[in-house]
């Protein structure tokens, strides 16, 4: 499949079930010994569904329906948005990690540039999927390559993990860093200019 149609086709199979994310959660909460109907948890099952919505809604969208607007300004030089906050949800133990992302770019030979906020959008959307954040970091630089026709990217994304800080190894407080570098930004002048600018050096 081409890049392109990947990123137009969104990843979920099908609508989202609310009913069948309640009958999921009461079995949950039956499985670890709970009581699904007593008074604290009775509608547990349902502001899961509402929750699970909003925190996997980057299921149903996709990075050609995010990065609609562009402006053509000529603009040739880098572009970098920081620290967009990240949330999102581990796919391994359905655990969140959460940290902050850092996009830049250099537009494409026609100098179009999409708006600031689009770039913090496509960010969330993606975040809002079962990940691993090495995907999720990929998957960011490619829209913008594939997308937008940029001739350069580069997205850092660093994170904790709960499933880290939280269970297992229980290391609260370490994070992960994920980088990827597409196109005139693997030159080693424009890579450590475009880590100067996201380091705010």
């Amino acid at each position: 499949m081409d890049p392109i149609e990947q990123l137009s086709e969104p990843p979920a199979q099908q609508p989202f079930d609310a009913e069948r994310v309640e009958a999921a959660i009461r079995e949950l909460l039956i499985g670890i010994g709970e009581n699904p109907d007593r008074e604290g948890l009775a509608q547990t099952p349902a502001r899961v569904a509402k929750s699970y919505a909003e925190i996997f809604g980057g299921l149903h969208q996709t990075a050609k329906d995010v990065l609609t607007t562009t402006f053509s300004l000529g603009h040739d030089e880098l572009v970098v948005v920081r620290d967009i906050p990240i949330y999102s949800t581990c796919e391994h133990h359905l655990l969140p990690f959460h940290g902050v992302g850092h996009v830049g770019y250099i537009p494409g030979e026609d100098g179009k540039i999409t708006g600031l906020s689009k770039i913090a959008r496509v960010v969330d959307m993606f975040s809002r999927r079962p990940q691993v954040q090495e995907r999720l970091t990929t998957q960011i630089a490619d829209a913008m390559t594939d997308i937008l026709g940029a001739r350069g990217v580069i997205v850092v994304i660093e994170c904790e993990h709960l499933c880290m800080s939280m269970r297992g190894i229980r290391k609260p407080g370490s994070t992960t860093l994920t980088s990827v570098v597409r196109g005139q930004l693997r030159d080693p002048a424009t890579r450590i200019e475009a880590m100067s600018l996201i380091n705010g050096k």
